[in-house]
């Protein structure tokens, strides 16, 4: 057995081991302790929610199309939900946007990097091996080797030869980096799952906004149409001088306004074409948008919905949240192994020689400890600034809880009252179209005057239009609770 000073190289490499195993339990910082999920059972107070005990809420009877849907409490929706809309046109569109979009592009390569990130930190935590050399023109003086030294004439010299490295990581401020870099990793990850979920949120709104603005455009078109046809009336009428030149006005400007009523919606069904082109990655002028329409998309009665424990782990801006609290406890455990020594050791070996001359074997075996002394209480203000951003981050994930309930309690409220509202406006335009007819008839025999028949028109058409956003709206809430849950992400 080789020795060195008498002691054997086998024990001292033991004592080594033994001393960096002892002196790794001394690693320090906090361990992240994932929050408590949420006790409440329930998005909303039964009494303002019409739910029963058991989370579901009752359903109003009336005409189909109107009866108030069911929101079955404790069962995930589908991820693939949009498919229940019914729309083969909508299903291909979100298709190619998940495919072509480009804001998931950017969330993908920001995935791949915070990858990289995670392998480089545990990367850091492994040997390193580098290969070093030099060469350089050497002139020894007396106070190096002594007088004799001075009369040694200069040389040229070489060295060339591995050196390996490692850090003990004592305290546990590679680990700490490690546990950043895998929280960043997976905010990242959650981040991609939010995009997605925007991107098929936003492309079942602008497709939505596209149907229901061609419904209204739609509507829109039979009023100018119903106001020509009373124009035509009331000149027929002028020419037998039963009414006056005002009466034409009247009729006339009230076409006009209805018309007036077709370039804002003309323009808004421009901008979500457009907008749609954007999301499935294409430039306006080369992609049309399918010819959406309001009818053929169905809301189906029956909704999933997780309990609120389990919407914490469903949602990604939650669990993104919950990655931003890992990296800060981990940042507390950096800056804490910073107020202790780092030790490392570094060992080498080169091959030596002169320019001129013969080569020979070198190497080297060393041990470095560092540890801070004074640095003016920076190392403990940047402790307690990381503690601070802790609380921060904490307060904002229970932020984001709260917010994500309160989304998905507004969303059943809305849902509660979309039936309501659509039984009203159907039937407020009965009642409309009865009081059109009404009129008209009237005025043909001379019992109404032609403002009569103006302002029953209009109540007519406020009617219609008050209809088409009814049923817009009960789409666009059943959309927004799905979102509201974290489905499809």
């Amino acid at each position: 057995m080789s020795t060195k000073n008498g002691v054997p190289q086998a024990i001292e490499r033991t004592v080594v081991i033994a001393l960096a195993t002892v002196l790794a339990g001394c690693a320090t910082g906090p361990r992240f302790t994932a929050p408590a999920r949420p006790t409440v059972t329930s998005y909303t107070r039964p009494a303002a929610s019409g739910m029963y005990p058991e989370g579901t809420p009752r359903l109003q009877q009336g005409p189909d199309d109107s009866a108030e849907q069911v929101v079955v409490l404790g069962a995930a929706p589908r991820q693939d939900w949009w498919t229940l809309l019914q729309s083969p046109e909508l299903d291909k569109v979100i298709a190619l946007a998940l495919r072509n979009n480009l804001a998931l592009d950017v969330a993908r390569a920001n995935v791949a990097r915070a990858e990289e990130g995670l392998a480089a930190a545990k990367g850091a935590r492994s040997v390193q091996i580098d290969l070093a050399s030099d060469i350089g023109r050497k002139q020894y003086g007396a106070d190096f080797l002594g007088p004799e030294a001075a009369t040694f004439p200069p040389f040229s010299d070489y060295s060339v030869g591995p050196s390996i490295s490692y850090d003990l990581d004592v305290f546990g401020e590679l680990r700490h980096h490690v546990e950043q870099a895998g929280a960043e990793a997976t905010y990242e990850h959650e981040e991609l799952r939010a995009a997605r979920l925007r991107v098929i949120g936003d492309t079942v709104t602008q497709a939505l906004q596209i149907a229901s603005l061609r419904e209204q455009i739609d509507v829109i078109d039979h009023i100018v149409a119903a106001d020509e046809k009373t124009l035509e009336l009331v000149r027929a009428a002028r020419r037998s001088g039963v009414v006056s030149d005002i009466d034409v006005l009247t009729v006339t400007s009230q076409r006009d306004r209805d018309r007036a009523l077709l370039p804002p919606l003309y323009q808004d069904l421009d901008a979500a074409g457009d907008a749609l082109a954007i999301l499935v990655g294409q430039p306006p002028a080369t992609w049309d948008a399918p010819a959406f329409a309001l009818d053929r998309l169905t809301v189906p009665h029956e909704l999933n919905l997780v309990v609120p424990s389990a919407l914490v782990r469903a949602r990604p801006d939650i669990r993104a949240a919950d990655a931003e609290l890992r990296r800060a406890t981990a940042a507390v455990g950096v800056a804490t192994a910073d107020l202790y020594p780092h030790i490392s050791l570094t060992a080498g070996w080169a091959e030596q020689g002169l320019l001129t001359g013969g080569t020979a074997s070198a190497w080297s075996l060393l041990g470095g400890l560092s540890a801070p002394v004074f640095h003016g209480g920076t190392l403990r203000a940047e402790r307690r600034a990381a503690q601070d951003a802790y609380t921060a981050t904490f307060a904002h994930y229970q932020l984001v809880v709260l917010n994500a309930f309160r989304q998905v309690a507004d969303t059943l409220h809305s849902l509660e009252h979309d039936a309501q509202a659509l039984q009203t406006e159907e039937q407020a335009l009965a009642s409309a179209e009865a009081t059109v007819r009404l009129t008209q008839d009237g005025y043909r025999v001379g019992n109404a005057g032609i403002l009569q028949v103006v302002t029953a028109e209009r109540e007519q058409q406020l009617a219609q239009i008050g209809l088409v956003r009814a049923r817009t709206r009960r789409v666009a809430d059943t959309v927004a609770l799905f979102l509201a849950s974290g489905s499809g992400a």
